[in-house]
């Protein structure tokens, strides 16, 4: 029995601007027989606008013939609430502590318009995502005001 041949992917979060054949892409994608200097290349083009070290995620697509694509996607949403705030790290202790910041309503929809723009969140909508974006500061113990 043959076995069938498919596209391989791999999800990593890479600093914009910042790939380099070090972990996590070279391991990541030198494993699946890609070179990682070439992701490297080609990502930091594409990536080149953005603000330095923003964390992006990626979806990389290996095909059988280890040719790649890939898609970005917008930062996560825990640390566009941290930069919101100004903050370095949650409490730690998720949903017990509070960090003592507060986020606004304006702020959580905000963000929610940010990761509207994601592919794969477009047609959850933005009140589904804002509500998202509030269990996410809970979980970093931010507290949510009107």
């Amino acid at each position: 029995m043959s076995k069938a041949v498919t596209s391989q992917l791999v999800k990593i979060v890479v600093p914009a601007g910042k790939a380099t054949p070090t972990p996590p892409v070279g391991p990541a994608l030198g494993a699946r027989g890609v070179k990682a200097m070439d992701f490297c290349k080609e990502f930091n083009a594409r990536t080149a606008t953005f603000t330095p070290l923003l964390p992006i995620p990626t979806l990389i697509t290996i095909n059988p013939d280890r040719t790649f694509s890939f898609q970005t996607r917008t930062p996560p949403v825990s640390w566009l609430i941290k930069k919101t705030l100004g903050l370095n790290k949650g409490s730690g202790e998720a949903m017990t502590k509070s960090t003592g910041t507060k986020l606004s309503l304006k702020h959580v929809y905000e963000i929610a318009k940010v990761k509207c723009q994601d592919e794969d969140l477009k047609g959850l909508g933005e009140e589904r995502i804002a509500r998202g974006v509030l269990g996410t500061a809970r979980s970093l113990g931010v507290e949510v005001v009107p």
